[in-house]
């Protein structure tokens, strides 16, 4: 991506076929090769093992013939625990779904026959929904069920059998290219006997490290890199690897011709990552999963076996096209770029513009992962790249993170990383340029935070070492960078990247006292608050932001001392600046009108349910108000003693705040987010803010921004959360939108001369 396209800047491509184009800019010639030269490595490896991969018979129901296999479905098997079975094997299988759609639904039913045991394929909505779904689970984590006696199969024998090698595998269903879409056959014996009828004449048999969080496969017998692959995966792989030479042989210029063979071996280890038994097939998008949806290496036990010579999901070539466009697109000329690889606590920054995204505190061990994809590519290039892959495995010891099982405990991981991080940064902060600010990314995650809103030890770890460092953080500014893939959406997945604007502390700077840095915080952390909402940024990345402003005070000086003479801790500075925070958000409360801030208060204890008139009734009158006020506001029901807030899908249809004589802020605000759910940003959302008017406008964002704060980090309710950080998301797209809104009549007919 650096080094290797700008040697080819604006070519033609080199190989023997017809150009596609006439004119070729940047590395369009060398995305045009990798496409030609991958072609012609499946077709020779179609030649040589294509025999492996034969077609599936279709059912005389589905138009009978040949069809193309997409994917082998295969599940896990050990001996059933019942001794009256003699050992005879059954099935792990998280659930029996094909496709889960709504328009579509297919599902394996087993049949039982004895101890033999097959499997029916099924369409249409089966009876029992739930049964399809717990497929032979007994509960969470490697807890089963016999499927054919129903005796329990608990963890502890599951695990003993995967340690002893005596786990097996069972073809639940065949997935084929269909004319309308995915269709599904049941398993034939000679599918299933085809997966291990060639053996590999090399094996990738290099150990997977043993780490409990991120390896857990390990945990269950896997304890090769080569127990990832099924025979035939691993054959797969093998021969496309071995068959680059051949492919690239004929191209005359020797760095061209290790450059088509780096791109290729690339794609080669891309199709690892489909072709493992790591993968799954996932049962709404209907394609075989990669290995690294998320960044792990969990037990699977049940997996999708992609056909690398398909034209769908889990194929060679899809693999291939995914890196050719993003050569293709490099901003690539004719000024060659140059990276090496260095201990960054080892390098000297001088003179050097500093944008780095350093590792992540103790979130992910990637070289214990990389070692998945390292030891295809050291198969493949290291007669390329010698020095590159002179080791059997990639280097972990020295590797930045906190990771307390190659350290020996999570203190000393803590002060190995807190050591090496503080290490650079002091290096950088030393010797980098002062004229430019520094800029320091962290990927931030959901799931950090604590009680009090911020990430307990990676965030603050991390930040105490920038200060520690001698750096000065002028600003953070959440950034979206990170794709969050569907099985990442309610998982820990990292959301936004925080980059920091740092420069070194003068060395001038004074010590100041705890009382004076909470007097300095509210002195300037309201104006940038107020500079946030004005800026829309989005009420889920209000807490990273409002980090700068805060963060910067603490680190223009040389120290915070506390009552008892210590420096203040950058974690004790983060929690006072998140009680300023939270300060602030309570402060806009007052803001609104009273059934509005009735509104606020009930909705922070009860959300949506109901509760005790007589609480209500307090809280009324301690705003100047009765329940019956709210009530005829359109904001809440009162009936049998009890009050509740209405849902937004209960408000009034049709309100139009114009004809409205009693507009309070919660209605305006609830209103708009129903529109806005129910037609995104739109001509009737833009009509609505545009009859608000700009002051309540205004005060319908700022009751946004409070409860997303109240949905998110007080009551926990992520769903009603994200209705709120979306509307903000889109505040500014929905003003301009309000802006060109003329007639506010709701009458969009065009007048025309004829």
């Amino acid at each position: 991506m650096i080094e290797l396209p700008s040697y080819f800047h604006d070519q033609k491509p080199s190989h023997p076929g017809k150009p596609e184009r006439l004119h070729y800019r940047g590395a369009e010639g060398l995305a045009e090769d990798i496409l030609w030269y991958a072609k012609d490595l499946s077709n020779k490896a179609w030649q040589k093992i294509g025999h492996l991969y034969p077609p599936a018979k279709l059912p005389k129901t589905a138009g009978g013939g040949d069809a193309t296999v997409l994917a082998w479905l295969w599940a896990r098997t050990v001996a059933s625990p019942n001794p009256a079975l003699r050992g005879a094997h059954v099935p792990l299988i998280s659930n029996y779904w094909l496709c889960n759609k709504p328009n579509k639904s297919v599902w394996v039913k087993p049949i039982i026959s004895g101890t033999d045991i097959s499997f029916e394929v099924h369409t249409g909505k089966p009876q029992d929904e739930d049964a399809v779904a717990a497929g032979t689970k007994a509960g969470r984590g490697a807890n089963f069920r016999c499927l054919l006696t129903g005796d329990a199969i608990p963890a502890g024998y599951v695990k003993a059998e995967g340690m002893a090698g005596r786990m097996g595998w069972r073809l639940l269903a065949i997935v084929v290219e269909g004319r309308g879409g995915r269709g599904y056959v049941a398993p034939t014996k000679e599918h299933e006997a085809l997966a291990f009828t060639e053996k590999p004449d090399w094996r990738p048999e290099f150990p997977l490290s043993q780490h409990p969080q991120y390896m857990s496969v390990t945990n269950y017998g896997p304890t090769n890199i080569s127990d990832l692959f099924m025979d035939r995966q691993t054959v797969a792989l093998n021969t496309f690897m071995d068959l680059i030479p051949s492919v690239v042989k004929d191209i005359s210029d020797q760095r061209y011709r290790s450059t088509m063979s780096s791109y290729l071996v690339l794609c080669v280890s891309r199709l690892a990552n489909r072709q493992s038994t790591s993968t799954f097939w996932h049962t709404s998008r209907e394609n075989v999963e990669q290995v690294f949806a998320m960044q792990a290496l969990p037990m699977r036990w049940d997996t999708a076996e992609g056909n690398p010579f398909s034209t769908s999901s889990g194929n060679f070539m899809g693999q291939v096209e995914y890196l050719a466009k993003a050569v293709a697109a490099l901003p690539c000329s004719d000024q060659a770029g140059h990276l090496r690889q260095l201990n960054a606590q080892n390098v000297d920054f001088s003179g050097f513009v500093i944008s780095t995204d350093p590792p992540y505190y103790d979130n992910v061990p990637y070289a214990d992962l990389s070692d998945f994809f390292y030891v295809w590519l050291r198969k493949g290039l290291a007669g390329v790249y010698p020095d590159l892959f002179s080791t059997m495995l990639v280097p972990k010891q020295e590797e930045l993170v906190a990771d307390y099982k190659r350290h020996g405990g999570k203190d000393e991981a803590d002060r190995f990383f807190l050591g090496g991080m503080t290490t650079v940064m002091r290096h950088m902060a030393t010797h980098g340029r002062s004229d430019v600010p520094a800029a320091i990314y962290y990927a931030f995650r959901q799931g950090e935070v604590d009680e009090s809103g911020f990430s307990v030890k990676g965030w603050a770890t991390f930040l105490q070492s920038i200060v520690d460092a001698g750096y000065s953080i002028g600003a953070t500014w959440p950034v979206r960078t990170e794709l969050v893939g569907n099985l990442k959406k309610n998982k820990n997945a990292l959301a936004t990247s925080v980059v920091m604007s740092c420069r070194p502390r003068v060395q001038s700077a004074e010590t100041i006292s705890r009382v004076e840095f909470i007097r300095a915080l509210r002195k300037e952390l309201p104006a940038a608050l107020k500079e946030m909402h004005r800026a829309n940024i989005a009420p889920v990345d209000i807490p990273q932001a409002s980090i700068g402003p805060g963060i910067a005070i603490f680190s223009r000086y040389a120290a915070v001392i506390e009552r008892d003479d210590k420096p203040m801790s950058v974690k004790t500075a983060l929690q006072i600046i998140n009680e300023e925070l939270d300060q602030y958000l309570s402060s806009q409360e007052g803001d609104f009108d009273p059934e509005t801030r009735f509104a606020v208060s009930w909705f922070t204890q009860h959300g949506y349910e109901k509760g005790v008139f007589g609480d209500a009734d307090n809280l009324a009158r301690a705003r100047g108000i009765s329940v019956d006020d709210v009530k005829h506001a359109g904001i809440v029901e009162s009936s049998a003693g009890r009050v509740r807030i209405y849902k937004r899908e209960e408000l009034e249809a049709g309100w139009d705040p114009v004809s409205d004589r009693h507009v309070t802020i919660w209605e305006c605000c609830h209103h708009l987010v129903r529109q806005y759910e129910q037609d995104g940003l739109s001509h009737s959302t833009g009509l609505l803010l545009k009859k608000l008017g700009s002051d309540r406008a205004e005060a319908v964002k700022d009751l946004a921004y409070c409860l997303y704060d109240i949905s998110a980090n007080k009551r926990k309710d992520a769903k009603e959360a994200t209705a709120y950080n979306a509307l903000i998301a889109d505040w500014t797209e929905l003003t301009r939108q309000a802006a060109a809104i003329h007639d506010t009549s709701g009458d969009r007919q065009i007048r025309l001369s004829i």
